[in-house]
């Protein structure tokens, strides 16, 4: 079955389920939904001009939908970097691919005993 991009509050309920957090707007979502229901969702939130934050999680990922979010952070926002947030080695690797660097270790930072690996994806280093 065919996946498509979707850009609604489903993607956060996903996002946030699958790392234990409650988005608060103002907050943009992308993802990628198969079959009638979410596999991969991005949240971007903490817009500081030049930076934002990403928050990652599910499957499946596509090309089409790491170009959406690249175009939409680098192109529309005008960052020149994205930090990805994540306790998921699975998305420090998915980010690494995408030319970013792990740039340090937040303590505890989804909790007790739940620390996030924070790694930067400027624009001058992003391939898709």
């Amino acid at each position: 079955m065919a996946s498509i991009l979707v850009r609604d509050s489903r993607v956060a309920e996903f996002v946030g389920d699958a790392i234990g957090v409650v988005f608060s707007p103002p907050l943009t979502c992308i993802g990628l939904e198969r079959d009638g229901r979410i596999v991969a969702g991005v949240v971007l939130n903490v817009y500081e001009g030049s930076d934002i934050h990403v928050s990652i999680a599910g499957s499946d990922w596509t090309r089409g939908l790491i170009v959406e979010v690249g175009h939409y952070v680098y192109s529309v926002l005008g960052c020149e970097r994205m930090t990805v947030l994540t306790e998921e080695p699975k998305i420090v690797r998915l980010a690494e691919r995408l030319g970013g660097s792990v740039e340090g270790l937040l303590r505890n930072h989804f909790g007790p005993g739940r620390d996030a690996f924070l790694v930067g994806v400027l624009k001058a280093d992003f391939r898709f």
